[in-house]
């Protein structure tokens, strides 16, 4: 594709801008799923104050404070014991923001209040198409930076569109445009593991001049790690790898839906999110000599080792470690009630499953144990 087309095709992902805003968000106010929303986010309000707020949005920027900073806060008020973040320092200019994936929507959401709260643009956010299941949740998601990463096509398509969303994901960070948020990996880590995917490293690259080191440097890569104490969705994830272990997985109708709403309404105790050092020159000039399979894999290293080694660890995960490993390891990390309350808490949640109570069990307790193991696989203390 020539550059020329390839800028035209942006149109096809890019987020709202300002003046497309006042008639998407006028779409929105006109929902009938609206007044429910409202209830939830306001209430004792009249039912048509959020449509009156949405007519007033005129900007993007009026639209995440007014409306978006409310909602991810009402959900945070309403679902997390603790919330904290550090390593803001490490935000100089716009970067790739490339973190784990825990929950469909919290992730970028919560990366994208803290920046507002401290008063740092916010970054454009990468959601696969899949997610966009009407013209709704398209209005909703593009006046709120979304770009959208074009999933469901042929192969040929996707070869197409990815070099399409590189080359605007360069465009906007290496310009010093816009950050941009995008996960490590298509899909959520649903066993515990976070690992860098090292075909989105080649996504980014399509669009680079050949200079592997120069080509990087120009992204900014700046990985964040997202910790939960009780995982997002932990339930629907253990059904989906006990199903997973015997055939090959199919989601059902309105599942993503499902998971999105699971996860932004389950309690989550503790949130910490950590932003880490930045990918520089220096990090990746020792690449420059490798096999070009070899490059993506030391890259996707770095990347992920950042993301671990800040990923915090809570008791859930130390408990779960020892429950699964029938020991004692970490006893000092926490009170036999503690023990016993969490254990309380995945015999209630698998309570209704179908299958083989033991093994299911264990794929609940691998999900909080894993983020040790790994933690532990990278020689990092736990």
């Amino acid at each position: 594709m020539d550059l020329e087309k390839i800028n035209e095709s942006f149109e096809n992902i890019r987020p709202y801008i300002d003046n497309e805003v006042s008639s998407a968000l006028a779409r929105i106010a006109d929902n009938e799923n609206l007044r429910k929303i409202s209830s939830y986010l306001f209430p004792g309000k009249d039912g048509s104050y959020f449509k009156n707020l949405l007519l007033e949005c005129k900007t993007v920027d009026s639209f995440q404070e007014k409306v978006m900073a409310v909602i991810v806060n009402k959900i945070l008020s309403d679902t997390a014991r603790s919330f904290t973040y550090n390593g803001l320092e490490n935000i100089s200019k716009p970067h790739l923001i490339v973190s784990n994936h825990r929950d469909i929507t919290l992730d970028s959401a919560i990366v994208q209040i803290i920046l507002f709260t401290n008063h740092i643009p916010t970054t454009e956010i990468a959601v696969g198409d899949n997610l966009i299941t009407s013209p709704f949740i398209e209005d909703l998601a593009r006046s709120n930076k979304m770009i959208k990463v074009i999933r469901s096509s042929s192969p040929r398509e996707v070869y197409s569109t990815s070099i399409v969303l590189s080359s605007y994901i360069r465009h906007q960070v290496a310009n010093g445009i816009s950050s941009v948020w995008i996960a490590q990996r298509n899909g959520r880590t649903k066993d515990g593991y976070d690992q860098t995917e090292q075909g989105l490293l080649k996504m980014f690259d399509m669009s680079g001049s050949g200079d592997f080191v120069s080509d990087f440097e120009s992204l900014s890569i700046l990985p964040v790690s997202i910790s939960y104490e009780y995982e997002p969705c932990d339930l629907l994830k253990t059904i989906e790898l006990y199903i997973s272990r015997r055939r090959k997985y199919v989601k059902a109708k309105n599942e993503d839906l499902n998971s999105i709403l699971t996860g932004v309404m389950q309690f989550k105790g503790g949130i910490h999110i950590e932003f880490n050092k930045t990918v520089e020159r220096a990090d990746l000039e020792p690449l420059a000599g490798m096999d070009k399979n070899e490059k993506f894999k030391a890259l996707a290293s770095i990347i992920d080792s950042r993301i671990v080694s800040s990923y915090r660890l809570w008791k859930n995960n130390y408990i779960a470690y020892d429950m699964l490993k029938g020991g004692s390891r970490f006893s000092d990390r926490y009170t036999e009630a503690e023990r016993a309350s969490f254990e309380s808490y995945m015999k209630f949640k698998l309570a209704d499953t179908e299958g083989d109570g033991t093994e299911m069990e264990e794929i609940f307790l691998s999900i909080y144990a894993n983020p040790i193991i790994n933690k532990e696989s990278m020689g990092f203390e736990v």
